[in-house]
């Protein structure tokens, strides 16, 4: 039955979805430092599509899709306008740009390790592309924000990327169909990042030798 979908179709919907979500999660930083509305279009399309330009770029895959399409960007523009007016609506931000984050970063590992499949790369090196492409723009965001980098948080964030990538590799050259495999790898990811975010879910943190 899900091989009935159009693959294709599937995954650029997928993509479509998790620029949205991490252009709100942008958004809501702008939100947070008080940002006017360009504040929030710059800092929601750069969350949006910076972790896709910059495997694009390790990928060689230029000129990059968002150039090609100007769809991506004009996306991202939109749903950072609306966020701009829902933001004051929000009973918790912090919260809010926690959860659309997870969701995000779920998304993007699978979608950038399917490119690099498509690319001919390594398993490790899909895997890698599937992290880059679910963490950068968070960095982006938080770096130009001023904020705590996301990955220096306690719970599991890396993590959850590496596990979503090499689920949907798996399911991929166990030949389980690109629909489940796509599913498979989000799934695994959005349950490992949902546990730690509700339960605190963290590895052992390095501990200086004391002298």
């Amino acid at each position: 039955m899900f091989e009935l979908l159009d693959l294709s179709l599937l995954v650029n919907w997928l993509g479509l979805f998790g620029i949205a979500v991490f252009a709100v999660s942008g958004a809501l930083d702008a939100a947070r430092k008080h940002m006017d509305i360009l504040g929030f279009m710059l800092i929601g399309t750069l969350t949006g599509l910076g972790g896709g330009t910059i495997r694009d770029v390790l990928l060689g895959k230029l000129p990059m899709y968002w150039v090609i399409d100007g769809t991506y960007v004009g996306l991202c523009l939109l749903i950072s306008c609306i966020t701009y007016f829902v933001a004051p609506k929000l009973a918790s931000r912090r919260k809010t740009l926690i959860w659309m984050d997870a969701i995000g970063l779920s998304l993007f590992c699978v979608t950038g390790a399917q490119i690099a499949v498509q690319e001919g790369a390594a398993p490790v090196i899909c895997v890698c592309f599937g992290v880059i492409t679910a963490t950068f723009g968070g960095i982006l965001r938080d770096v130009l924000c001023g904020f705590d980098l996301v990955l220096s948080q306690r719970e599991l964030y890396v993590t959850n990327a590496v596990v979503g990538a090499t689920v949907y590799l798996g399911l991929h050259w166990l030949g389980t169909g690109e629909t489940i495999a796509v599913f498979g790898g989000f799934i695994a990811a959005l349950a490992l990042r949902s546990a730690a975010i509700i339960w605190g879910l963290s590895l052992p943190a390095y501990q200086s030798p004391k002298k």
